[in-house]
């Protein structure tokens, strides 16, 4: 069975694993509501995406 030679050090494995850092999503604010929501989509809170109503909201 094959065994490493040396230890990895733990510089060597953290340089390795250097790129499975979790990064958090973009965001913007809604021009409408002020809402913050991922770019490109529509308003979850309001239903506006580019100034204009694509998804209605009934008032409770």
């Amino acid at each position: 069975m094959a065994v490493p030679f040396r230890k990895v050090s733990k510089t060597r494995k953290r340089m390795r694993r250097s790129h499975n850092a979790l990064t958090a999503n973009g965001t913007t604010k809604c021009n409408n509501c002020g809402e913050m929501i991922r770019p490109h989509r529509a308003c979850p809170k309001c239903g506006f995406y580019k100034g204009k109503e694509v998804v209605s909201k009934d008032a409770e």
